[in-house]
């Protein structure tokens, strides 16, 4: 029995996370690569496009936030030279950065795939990243904006390729995000903020669509929880898209607040192992809570257990 094998049977235990962490550490050994830090999204903080989040993420031992640019269409904070500099002045104050700008639950309701408007947004994040120092944007593809296929009982369209999970695609909605995105490249280039699709998807259907937009610019914002959830072989897709095609990845597990649970889906050590193999060396973003009344506490726990399993200084 290989490595990968004996972790995959030892499961989420003790022994396979003490032997995932001495995998990690070997395969770090001897080189300067390591993920940039760990983040939380502002929705999780309790205030979205609000500066109000900055002391709260100090005060749970994070080191930065994924920042919305807006709530609604009536509510772009982000736009906002003023909101802009208090962002950085409390970054400054409290020693948060702001590693990435989410275009995420307004273009949920305005999808990319079907809505002018919703370009706007997404330059709306650009230039807002480009001000805050943040090195991508998350553009999302959930609720009604999943670029997959439902059939006529309202289920997305589900097959299985060696065991993991595919789904059929819109082919009319790919096509439209591949031509706006097209357009939004050059902004993004002069900007030097990547574009990042979080989504639905199968690493190897990000990969097709990447590949027809044709910019390195364009990338994939993971989730492993969303990834897991869905079927894939989530350690296999990190290995699959590699360091240059990440932009940043979150952590979370869809069955728990609590990272590396007992009850969890999510086995983080394999995603670590994985994340360390391609040399990973940008955020590690929480989108989670933790449990209802419980965000210090939990967080702060969540926190060092990324530290301890992503070998994170």
């Amino acid at each position: 029995m290989n490595r990968r094998d004996f972790i995959r049977a030892a499961g989420t235990g003790v022994l396979s996370m003490r032997l995932a962490q001495n995998i990690i550490q070997n395969v770090y050994a001897g080189t300067t690569k390591r993920p940039a830090g760990i983040g939380m999204c502002d929705w999780n903080l309790g205030s979205s496009a609000s500066p109000d989040a900055i002391p709260k993420a100090k005060e749970v031992n994070l080191q930065g936030i994924q920042v919305s640019v807006a709530t609604s269409p009536d509510n772009v904070p982000l736009r906002d030279p003023g909101i802009r500099e208090k962002y950085i002045e409390l970054g400054k104050k409290h020693g948060i950065a702001f590693h990435s700008v989410a275009a995420g639950g307004i273009l949920n309701r305005i999808p990319l795939a079907s809505e002018p408007q919703s370009a706007v947004y997404v330059i709306d994040a650009v230039e807002a990243a480009k001000v805050l120092g943040a090195k991508n944007i998350l553009i999302a593809f959930f609720g009604n904006g999943d670029l997959r296929v439902k059939d006529a009982n309202d289920e997305f369209i589900k097959h299985e390729k060696n065991g993991f999970a595919t789904y059929e695609l819109d082919s009319k909605g790919v096509t439209r995000v591949v031509e706006v995105l097209k357009q939004i490249v050059p902004r993004a280039e002069d900007a030097g903020v990547a574009l990042g699709l979080e989504n639905t998807l199968s690493a190897a259907q990000n990969l097709e669509i990447i590949d027809r937009i044709g910019s390195p610019i364009v990338q994939i914002y993971y989730d492993v929880g969303n990834s897991w959830g869905n079927g894939y072989d989530v350690p296999g897709e990190i290995r699959l898209m590699g360091n240059d095609r990440i932009c940043e990845v979150h952590l979370k597990d869809n069955k728990t607040p609590m990272l590396g649970s007992p009850e969890g889906q999510v086995n983080m050590s394999q995603c670590a192992e994985a994340l360390a193999e391609i040399g990973y060396d940008k955020w590690l973003v929480l989108e989670t809570s933790g449990r209802k009344d419980k965000f210090v506490e939990d967080t702060k726990t969540n926190v060092a257990f990324v530290k301890k399993t992503f070998n994170i200084a």
